[in-house]
């Protein structure tokens, strides 16, 4: 094994690792979008608001993390 592919395989490990991680972070901020969907979703068994829900609840936090910065 060469140099060159041992490095070239090293990137590529490490920025996989940075998509995972990536994904993670999103996939968890997503959770109480998904919370407050769900309890939208059993108190008026409605697909509509509860897509509005998850949305606004997104957006909030968005703006949250945006501004808190």
């Amino acid at each position: 094994m060469d140099l060159i592919s041992l490095a070239g395989f090293l990137a590529l490990v490490i920025v996989g690792i940075a998509v995972v991680l990536f994904l993670i972070r999103i996939v968890w901020s997503l959770v109480p979008a998904a919370i407050v969907a769900l309890g939208v979703y059993l108190v008026t068994s409605s697909l509509w608001w509860t897509g509005v829900a998850f949305l606004t609840v997104v957006v909030l936090t968005f703006l949250y993390k945006l501004l808190a910065k």
